[in-house]
């Protein structure tokens, strides 16, 4: 059972990362007016490293990388299409790209985002590709369900295993 009085472990380094490339990335979103969630689960199982909403409704999903090795071997961004209008790689600074721009990886479904803590660029602006109605709104949905709980749940720590998971 979690015992607040303990102290958090503490990130590795790959996963601090992670945490600053998304930060940057978030940081130029909200800029465009996009906002996301960190760690959205998805209907299918996975888990979008950032998904978000921009001001016309449409849903984006970031992929994190911080290692090239974990970039190679992702063999289920492709799942991950089907959830949204727009998909963008975001990568550390230093990670190679190239393998980005073969077939592979569909460059043109996908766009890239390098990001640091700091801020974000898009390289390569992901193409818009339309979800179904219906799909947007239940994603739509359950993006909002999923804010308002965590928003809650900071709030009222007592309430996180109340109601159902999003």
């Amino acid at each position: 059972m979690f015992d607040s009085a303990l102290p958090a472990a503490a990130p590795a380094p790959a996963e601090r990362e992670a945490l600053a490339v998304a930060r940057g990335i978030g940081r130029l979103f909200a800029r465009s007016g996009i906002w996301c969630l960190p760690e959205m689960p998805l209907r299918s199982g996975r888990r979008a490293d950032l998904m978000g909403i921009d001001g016309k409704g449409r849903i984006v999903i970031v992929e994190i990388k911080v290692a090239r090795a974990d970039l190679l071997g992702d063999a289920k961004w492709p799942d991950y299409l089907e959830y949204c209008d727009r998909f963008y790689w975001g990568l550390a600074p230093h990670l190679d790209r190239a393998c980005l721009e073969t077939p592979a990886f569909r460059p043109d479904l996908c766009g890239v985002i390098v990001a640091d803590g700091y801020d974000a660029e898009i390289l390569r602006p992901a193409p818009s590709r339309p979800l179904a109605p219906a799909r947007r709104k239940a994603e739509t949905e359950r993006l909002a369900r999923a804010a308002l709980r965590r928003l809650v749940v900071a709030g009222d720590p007592q309430c996180a295993g109340w109601g159902e998971e999003a």
